[in-house]
């Protein structure tokens, strides 16, 4: 009897704890409850998510369509060459008696280079000098004998001697040009013993020294490339130079802007213009080379040298664009956008777009400006789907720049 008295007694106890163990964990769970509440209070994308779970919705985030410029550059492999080279040939054969630049030289066209002894020159030209001069001195003395006989008396004089006088002024009048002609060449031969730059450039290494004798036959004495400006070719395939033809026959063509990456990675600061196009095609590789001109002031394009170059348009068109992110493969390989509606519910829309340009992707077919597009949740939408927009989240940013944080 006082077992089960015992036994009811701590029954009885042990409820009364339970219950006091409950209803403290009741209000303990309703002060999280509260707390969880105004917690979220002062978030309204939090509130939106609650609200939209709460109706059965899913809840996205949207921005507008905008009209963008797409300027995607096409990218080349192009060559830097020179417009002009020239090879320093001597015109004349003698000994190297100065050499007026520094190997590496930028030269101005007219520039003394080198000067070649000159003495036996010289003394040829003076020789000419006097052929001529007493050229023209027999001459005169020929042309006035005959003068004398073709005015004496018809009987005083044969008709033989009248025309061997004749003969003799008009040989005479010949050794005049002859000896004009030698002189010409002897002067000619004493110029060219100052070589000078035929054209502004750096000029290279010098393959003759003071003291050296040089000829024609002996080879060039140094090479000069013009530098500035500087010659950028590429090759473009037969069909889009096609292409481009056709736009320029038609006047649709728009002007483009040419634009430079240097070998280690950096910009080229300075804009290139169009030069002209090769006149055949290259049966290899079916391409023909475009060629273009750079100002090169500070040398920093080299002949010969390879560059990366970039072509957009001066005046880009503009395409209705979305984010990247928005985007969603379809069966058949297309892509497609989820439509916000007004009625708050999303659209499923086909889209043909370009490649995405700076964090955007400009469509060509399927939205307009201004409509609103889903970039966050897509995967979590149908067809008619009813939907609560929130504010996008720190990644769902449209920024092309933006990086998620990592994740420890």
């Amino acid at each position: 009897m006082n077992e089960n008295n015992g036994s009811a007694i701590g029954s009885t106890i042990g409820a009364l704890v339970l219950a006091a163990v409950c209803a403290a964990g009741g209000w303990i769970g309703c002060g999280m409850w509260m707390r969880a509440a105004k917690a979220k209070a002062g978030n309204p994308a939090a509130m939106a998510a609650m609200a939209a779970a709460a109706g059965g919705g899913v809840t996205v985030a949207v921005t507008n369509a905008e009209m963008r410029a797409y300027n995607l550059p096409e990218r080349f492999v192009a060559h830097a060459e020179a417009v002009q080279e020239v090879d320093l040939l001597p015109q004349i054969d003698g000994y190297v008696k100065e050499i007026k630049f520094k190997e590496g030289d930028v030269v101005k066209a007219g520039q003394t280079l080198y000067v070649i002894d000159d003495e036996r020159y010289l003394a040829v030209a003076n020789q000419r000098k006097a052929d001529l001069a007493a050229a023209e001195a027999e001459a005169r003395r020929a042309v006035r004998y005959f003068e004398r006989m073709q005015k004496a008396d018809e009987r005083g004089i044969t008709q033989l001697e009248r025309d061997n006088a004749e003969a003799a002024a008009e040989k005479a009048k010949a050794s005049v040009l002859q000896a004009k002609a030698n002189l010409v060449v002897a002067e000619y031969d004493l110029k060219k013993t100052t070589v000078v730059a035929p054209i502004s450039g750096q000029i290279g290494k010098s393959s003759a020294h003071v003291g050296d004798y040089v000829a024609p036959s002996k080879g060039a004495l140094a090479k000069i490339v013009q530098i500035d400006p500087i010659r950028v070719s590429f090759p473009l395939t037969d069909r889009a130079y096609i292409a481009w033809r056709q736009e320029q026959r038609s006047g649709s063509a728009k002007p483009f802007r040419m634009r430079l990456i240097l070998p280690d990675g950096s910009d080229y600061d300075r804009e290139g213009a169009w030069d002209f196009d090769d006149n055949q095609m290259s049966r290899e590789t079916a391409s023909i080379m475009m060629r273009l001109k750079f100002p090169n002031p500070e040398r920093l394009l080299i002949p010969n040298s390879y560059v990366t170059l970039l072509t957009d348009f001066q005046d880009p068109p503009k395409f209705p664009s979305v984010p990247q992110q928005s985007l969603f493969d379809l069966p058949g390989g297309n892509q497609g956008v989820w439509v916000l509606r007004d009625d708050m519910t999303v659209e499923q829309r086909p889209v043909e777009t370009k490649e995405a340009f700076n964090g955007w992707t400009p469509v060509v077919k399927g939205i307009e400006a201004g409509e609103r597009i889903v970039i966050s949740g897509v995967a979590k939408l149908g067809p008619g789907m009813k939907v609560a927009i929130v504010e996008p989240t720190s990644n769902d940013d449209i920024n092309a720049n933006h990086k998620s944080p990592i994740e420890e």
